[in-house]
């Protein structure tokens, strides 16, 4: 129970301002293509060090000083922003906010500790319904918060929860099962580089994030702004994409997972990602936007733990921080040039080009879960007919 409280902190601090953050930052005189930057910059410091960060967790065989790290950080970012007013802090305190992100790696790794190797895709969809309940709770207040008390109040709130989360986190233990366990190798490393499924995993995940950074995570509620929705009711919005976005890992990690092969299930959510993030810029109504992202939000929430359980559970324990260090730093890749590339192709006026990239996205998703779920079936049926 102290690690969830630990974890709905951690990402508490992360996410109380995203609904309002593209508008807050058009409030500071940002660019479409600056904003996109601004937003996406989150990526890059995952990029730089997620992997760097999973291997020094397994050669040292430790979680709890990286959590720290990450809610210390987290709560830089937040008082940064709310004692600065310009786009270049703004872009400063993003970038800290990715190191917070970084340290995710020693978090999943750390809960997925708790379950035995055949239950990873269980504890993966445990720790999504976490990460995704927490930001639902926070992005909900966001406007609201605006709303009555101005554009740094979510920054406020998002230090003070963030600081709770480093005094709790100080009680964490690791399990001796961890410490204790067999120090990876340099020349394993390798082996963790070339395991054909953590890539194929990352891939689609940086997909996926690309996707959630382009709309929900990004444009999605400033486009519900520019269609009648005011700061307090982005409530809506966010409850409609969040709430299935949480329940989704659950169903797919207890039901469906039992009955369908993975590629299939990833093939239809990131077909439902595709289809309900290119319609959003043709959309003019809000009730008809809410049910579309609720949909968005199910079929996104299908992929995302799915691909983090796959990443890691045929990995040993030693090896598994590396691995989602490397999993995690391919799909920050998604979370900067999503929104970056969407701002780059956008313009002033319309948000066509913003959430067809998105769907793009999410039809080359579709694409190579098809191709690889295709190729894994087909070496599964030659291996049978050879017995």
């Amino acid at each position: 129970m102290l690690f969830i409280i630990i974890t709905f902190t951690y990402w508490f601090s992360l996410y109380i301002y995203v609904p309002v953050f593209v508008s807050y930052l058009d409030f500071l005189g940002g660019t479409y293509t600056l904003v996109g930057f601004i937003v996406g910059s989150y990526g890059i410091m995952q990029i730089l060090l997620r992997l760097p960060v999973g291997i020094i967790s397994d050669r040292l065989q430790i979680r709890k000083p990286f959590v720290i790290i990450g809610l210390i950080t987290g709560v830089i970012s937040c008082f940064g922003f709310a004692l600065t007013e310009s786009l270049g802090f703004a872009l400063l305190a993003r970038f800290v906010s990715g190191v917070t992100a970084s340290m995710w790696v020693a978090f999943t790794v750390l809960y997925a500790s708790y379950f035995k190797q055949e239950d990873t895709t269980k504890a993966m969809g445990n720790v999504q319904f976490i990460t995704v309940s927490s930001q639902l709770i926070s992005m909900g207040l966001s406007g609201y918060l605006v709303s009555h008390w101005g554009w740094k109040a979510p920054f406020w709130l998002g230090g003070v929860i963030g600081t709770i989360g480093i005094l709790l986190a100080l009680r964490v233990r690791e399990i001796s099962g961890e410490k204790n366990a067999k120090k990876i190798e340099k020349h394993e490393l390798t082996e963790v580089f070339r395991e054909k499924i953590v890539l194929k995993a990352a891939i689609l995940s940086a997909i996926a994030h690309a996707v959630l950074f382009i709309t929900m995570f990004g444009f999605t509620p400033d486009y519900a702004l520019t269609i009648g929705a005011e700061s307090k009711t982005l409530l809506f919005l966010v409850f409609s994409f969040m709430v299935p976005h949480a329940v989704a890992p659950i169903v797919t990690g207890r039901y469906l997972v039992a009955r369908f092969q993975k590629w299939t299930i990833l093939m239809i959510g990131f077909f439902g990602t595709f289809i309900f993030s290119a319609i959003i810029p043709f959309i003019s109504s809000l009730p008809i936007l809410y049910v579309t992202q609720a949909l968005n939000g199910f079929a996104q929430g299908m992929t995302i733990p799915l691909l983090m359980g796959m990443a890691i559970q045929t990995i040993p324990n030693n090896k598994r921080a590396t691995a989602m260090g490397l999993f995690q730093a391919i799909y920050a890749l998604g979370i900067f040039l999503g929104p970056f590339v969407a701002g780059l192709f956008s313009n002033e006026d319309t948000y066509v080009s913003v959430f067809l990239t998105a769907g793009g996205a999410g039809f080359i998703g579709v694409i190579l879960s098809v191709k690889w779920g295709f190729m894994k079936t087909t070496v599964q049926g030659e291996r049978a007919q050879s017995f």
